[in-house]
């Protein structure tokens, strides 16, 4: 039987029949049969072929044409609904209306194929400023949906989609809140930048320091306590402390978040005091420059140790290192496996039998200078074993740690004077921090003795 299926093999070519006249057929015509081609398929071989190919086209992983990038449809104003291209083209380059009424242009001629570069040469607007358009209108449409005044819209009508851009990530409740407070401080791009990080970051704050004098429902407590916080990361008393303050005064909207914020510019609250007499230390504390050792014209070698070796291991350091020859090779009186190289700060360059520790958390500082970093780096102590009595009680000695896993620990003189410990391992002459890209609280020259 002939499959009616038809492939490439098993063909089976008829020859040319003749036939022959009969009785039955002397009447009629000699009768030939073109040659054909039939398939003789097998039904086993053909599925199993077919599934072959499904195999395949499974394996091979599926191909994604690219799309470019089409903005979501934003329906046009009632009077750009007949407006053909050129005409959409014209009020953008000539910037016809409010920013936030020829937004939806900008999203159409993208969806009619126009790539950012494209739009930008013929309209003047660069990609950048599209972008910033359509998500501060989306913006704006929230603060309407909220049933925002009309008069604080009215504001960003003129240069408002640099200042509603930068409270995209706010919820809606916190756009209008956030909005009413912008047009009553009149703040620009800059300010409505410091004001969405702040209240995004207000929550993470939870169990600082004050925190709960703020409210987070107010943008202005949010700000304040942005200010408060940075005020903090300064010297007291410092003209950038100073300044932190009286800004978070000017932002600050509760009375209890105000009192908080005037105890502390005006040094009313005793707490305050006593954390005022902490702060002033004899022990720098500095972050080490990306690239400053390689800089230094000068530099120290001190032997390292990690905090957790314990006591033993402090003794056991290298105290005697000097340089020999004319190049300064650098020569320690016994072998050690952790070294540091250190640019010749005045408090390091003369130490009797110098060592340096390693913390891995900054918190075993105990003066209240520390701040939020003290929570997130290691640091490098460095102590002078030649100096072991406690002398000073606002100096910070190395001792042991008997408490805690942590072998060692930094101790204030005055509470190792209370616990009637007059001896320690070194006295701190300085603290190091690890170098980050932001060096802006580097410690300035006139700081060091």
């Amino acid at each position: 039987m002939l499959s009616p299926c038809i492939s490439s093999v098993n063909t089976l070519n008829l020859k040319f029949l003749n036939i022959p006249p009969s009785s039955s057929n002397l009447n009629r015509s000699f009768y030939r049969f073109k040659s054909i081609s039939a398939v003789l398929n097998n039904p086993s071989s053909h599925s199993k072929k077919q599934r072959q190919v499904q195999q395949q086209q499974q394996q091979q992983p599926q191909k994604q044409l690219y799309q470019p990038f089409r903005p979501p449809p934003t329906p046009l104003p009632s009077k750009y609904d007949n407006l053909d291209i050129p005409g959409r083209i014209d009020i953008l380059a000539n910037r016809l209306g409010a920013w936030h009424e020829y937004a939806p242009l900008i999203t159409s001629l993208l969806r009619e194929g126009f790539s950012p570069p494209t739009l930008e040469e013929t309209t003047g607007i660069t990609g950048v400023e599209q972008n910033r358009i359509i998500v501060a209108t989306q913006v704006r449409d929230t603060l309407v949906q909220a049933n925002t005044d009309e008069e604080i819209l009215s504001y960003f009508d003129s240069g408002g989609a640099e200042v509603l851009y930068e409270i995209r990530l706010l919820s809606t409740s916190q756009r209008a809140a956030a909005a009413r407070f912008i047009v009553e401080k009149r703040y620009d791009g800059k300010g409505a930048q410091d004001l969405a990080r702040s209240i995004k970051d207000f929550p993470s704050r939870r169990g600082e320091k004050h925190w709960e004098s703020f409210d987070y429902h107010l943008p202005g407590d949010c700000l304040a306590y942005l200010y408060y916080r940075q005020s903090k990361e300064n010297k007291n008393p410092s003209d950038p402390r100073t300044a932190f303050l009286q800004q978070a005064l000017s932002a600050v909207e509760s009375d209890k978040a105000r009192n908080v914020i005037l105890e502390e510019l005006n040094g009313k609250a005793e707490e305050e005091k006593v954390e005022d007499v902490v702060l002033k230390v004899p022990v720098n504390v500095v972050r080490l420059k990306i690239g400053e050792v390689a800089e230094a014209t000068s530099v120290v070698v001190l032997p390292v140790c990690k905090a957790e070796e314990g006591e033993r291991v402090i003794m056991e350091a290298p105290s005697e290192i000097r340089k020999e020859g004319e190049f300064g090779i650098v020569v320690a009186e016994k072998g050690w496996e952790k070294w540091v190289v250190l640019p010749a700060w005045g408090p390091v360059v003369n130490l009797g039998k110098g060592v340096v520790v390693s913390f891995l958390d900054a918190r075993v500082l105990p003066w209240k200078a520390n701040n939020r970093w003290c929570k997130e780096e290691p640091i490098l102590v460095v102590a002078d074993r030649s100096k072991r009595e406690v002398e000073n009680d606002d100096g910070f000695y190395l001792v042991k740690d008997d408490g805690n896993d942590v072998g060692l620990k930094v101790q204030r003189g005055s509470i190792l004077k209370e616990m009637g410990v007059n001896e320690c391992l070194g006295n701190v002459v300085i603290v190091v921090r690890p170098p980050t890209e932001n060096d802006g609280d580097m410690l300035s020259e006139e700081d060091w003795d």
